[in-house]
């Protein structure tokens, strides 16, 4: 019987594909496993934004979360903001329902430590979602950066440092960064314009400036039991 090259460096290389997809799939488990650890949180913080089209304040914040996608920030001028699916802001979001397939994208590094790339194709052809890019710290089970791209905000990365909190998850800072050219902010984000001058027209802005909104943890308060109506 003849077999083609081809064909013959396919045989050969097929057992590596499927054992990297599968080394994957499980530092995916381990993740979703450490995060499935909080069924809801009460956290305080502090929220800061560094947009050139917005005049925001530094301001505390008080964070809530309930699973599966139930988000809400309320600022302490008592200003609540309650996004339509907490999939832009929370990370754990990302892997509700195993509605996805991983795919291994090789190694790389987040401030200078070694992590491995996993990307997350979701399964819905109707995601806003188009693809999740991970950066995960393969002992702690971390993500440390997400890029994201969706079909309606282009793409935005997040960063995560972790503490206190890294053996449920959960972050002590974490950062948004996009590029205001064309974007429309994080669904929960768009609203801390200053009220002392006119607001813009619309959530976008022109040219190619870096946004950057950042969110520093100061405690969190888990599985307390959050009512549902808490995030009307």
């Amino acid at each position: 019987m003849k077999i083609s090259v081809p064909a013959f460096l396919l045989l050969f290389l097929l057992p590596g594909f499927v054992s990297r997809a599968q080394d994957a799939n499980d530092l995916i488990k381990k993740v979703k496993d450490k995060l499935g650890l909080v069924n809801d949180y009460e956290a305080e913080g502090v929220m800061k934004t560094d947009v050139a089209f917005m005049k925001v304040p530094e301001s505390k914040v008080t964070i809530y979360y309930k699973k599966p996608d139930k988000f809400k920030i309320k600022k302490q001028d008592g200003i609540s903001i309650v996004p339509k699916g907490g999939g832009n802001i929370n990370l754990a979001a990302l892997f509700e329902g195993n509605n996805y397939t991983a795919v291994p994208a090789g190694k790389g590094t987040v401030n200078n430590e070694p992590v491995t790339i996993v990307k997350l194709l979701p399964l819905d052809e109707k995601s806003d979602v188009v693809v999740s890019t991970l950066y995960i710290d393969e002992k702690e089970a971390l993500v440390k950066k997400a890029i994201i791209t969706t079909r309606e905000n282009g793409t935005y990365e997040m960063e995560m440092q972790y503490g206190k909190y890294a053996g449920k998850g959960l972050p002590d800072t974490i950062s948004f960064l996009f590029t205001t050219r064309d974007y429309k902010l994080p669904k929960g984000l768009a609203f801390d314009y200053d009220t002392g001058g006119q607001q813009p027209k619309t959530t976008t802005a022109t040219g190619t400036q870096k946004g950057k909104i950042q969110i520093s943890y100061t405690s969190y308060t888990i599985n307390k039991g959050l009512a549902n109506d808490l995030f009307k």
